[in-house]
This record gives structure tokens, C-alpha cells and sequence, in this order.
């Protein structure tokens, strides 16, 4: 194969997505085997059939974004969320929270989040923004369907109050849950962010980014949220130097965004 870069720039002309602010190595390998199992053997090649083929262009996008997700990931993160933060949220702004889930992938985390809040908020009082860059995600994420395996982590009150067991292997969510949750497409490397956030979580999407790219995003999370507001990120995703994006470290992979 030939001529990445060119590939990079007829790419983000297709779909808006920037080639250039994810990890190198690890995005092109991943296109590679997509482009090897169409079987072709040029990125120009490649290039002239997204654009002959909605389909193939669609399965490239949802194939490059990459979508690992399940609900309460990383149970022990929830409890911090449940236990240290969301006391001290509610303190300060109220129960009726802004909360943007960035990157929201299958709808796991955003979901999780209104049943979190269903302890402690009524349902109509809770609205989660949520977004990603992938379309075919969002529509599935609307949908609700969900893999026993991605309820592995959850507690059982809320598989019990919230899902409906549809066979052996899928659960439904309630619609009452998917009320609360406004999906939305958004490119976190060109899209204007929400404002005012009282609660931005994004978790293990950092990872696939280069550090140029990162330094960006944070950048524009500390512009996104109030003062004393909280950004929640993944297991591998400790900021460096939260300061000088305007945040301080309160727990493992919580920040709070602090006055300069």
C-alpha cells in the first residue's frame, strides 16, 4: 500500500474525521486489515470505493471508531461517582445536573449514569446529553438492545427495575431510561462542545488520541464545565499536569475544574 497521507486527507474530506490526531501506528494498522479484507491493495483504490458505496463508507466509520463498551465499567470508579462526587455535585448545583457523556459509544454509559441518578433524582428531572462521532453507534445505542455480557458489571437492582429480558442472550432497556438520554453526533476534534457542564464523563476514548490531540480536548472539557464542576475519565487515562488545563485531581479519574 501506498501513500498514507494523501489517504489521510481524502479521508477527512469523506467524513471530517482527522487521521492526524489519532495514535499512528495503531490507526493504520487497524485500516490496513479493513482495507486487506475488502480486498484491496491501495488506500486509492479504497478511497474510490467509499465514495461509490454508502455501505462500505458507513462499515470504514463505524469500523474506525473504535466501540468497546458495558455498563458500570469499572464498578469501583461508580462507587467514587455515587459515594464522593455526586454528594458534593449535588451540594453545590442542585440536583438537576447538566451532564454530557462524550464518546458515548453503545449508550452503556450514559444509561448507567440515569439509573445512578434514579437513586437520588426523579426521573424527569434527569437529562444526559450524549454523543459520538459515530452515527450507526448512536442508532443502535437508541435502540437499547443490549448483550447479557455487557450487564456483567451492573448491579442486579437495576437489571431487575430497568431491563426486560427479550431471550437467552439480549436485555431491552426501559424507556423509561432511554427518555433521559439525548443523542447527539459529535466530532470531539471539531464539533463545538456543550456549555456550563455540571458532569462531563469520557472515558477510555483518550487513549487513541495523539498527545497534541489530548492537550486540545482537555483544553476545551475545562471550557465546558463550571467551576467546580468534575470530569470523569478511564481506567488508563490520568491527565498529566491536570493544572494546566484548569483542573485538579480529586480522586483517581476525577478532576475538578478549577479557576486559573
Amino acid at each position: 500500500m501506498n501513500d498514507y497521507e494523501g489517504f489521510k486527507d481524502e479521508i477527512f474530506r469523506l467524513t471530517k474525521i482527522d487521521l492526524n490526531a489519532y495514535k499512528e501506528r495503531q490507526m493504520k494498522r487497524r485500516i490496513d486489515t479493513l482495507i486487506s479484507k475488502s480486498g484491496i491493495d491501495s488506500y486509492k483504490q479504497y478511497v474510490e470505493l467509499l465514495k461509490q458505496n454508502k455501505e462500505k463508507l458507513d462499515e470504514f466509520q463505524t469500523y474506525l471508531t473504535i466501540n468497546v463498551s458495558e455498563f458500570y465499567r469499572n464498578p469501583e470508579q461508580w462507587k467514587i461517582l455515587e459515594e464522593s462526587v455526586l454528594p458534593v455535585l449535588f451540594e453545590k448545583f442542585g440536583k438537576k445536573l447538566k451532564i454530557w457523556s462524550a464518546a458515548c459509544s453503545t449508550g452503556d454509559e450514559p444509561y448507567s449514569l440515569v439509573m445512578l441518578l434514579s437513586k437520588y433524582v426523579p426521573l424527569n428531572n434527569i437529562e444526559i446529553i450524549a454523543t459520538d462521532i459515530d452515527k450507526q453507534i448512536l442508532e443502535k445505542a437508541k435502540a437499547g438492545l443490549y448483550a447479557d455480557k455487557s450487564l456483567k458489571a451492573l448491579p442486579q437492582e437495576f437489571v431487575t427495575k430497568y431491563f426486560e429480558k427479550i431471550n437467552d442472550k439480549t436485555y431491552a432497556i426501559s424507556d423509561k431510561i432511554k427518555s433521559c438520554v439525548r443523542f447527539e453526533q459529535h466530532n470531539l476534534l471539531k464539533d463545538t462542545y456543550p456549555s456550563r457542564c455540571d458532569l462531563i464523563v469520557c472515558r477510555n476514548v483518550m487513549i487513541y488520541f495523539t498527545e497534541e490531540a489530548k492537550v486540545d480536548i482537555y483544553t476545551k472539557f475545562g471550557q465546558s464545565l463550571k467551576p467546580d464542576a468534575y470530569l470523569f475519565v478511564g481506567s488508563t487515562e490520568q491527565m498529566v499536569q491536570p493544572g494546566k488545563f484548569g483542573f485538579q485531581s480529586m480522586h483517581s479519574f476525577f478532576y475538578k475544574r478549577i479557576e486559573k
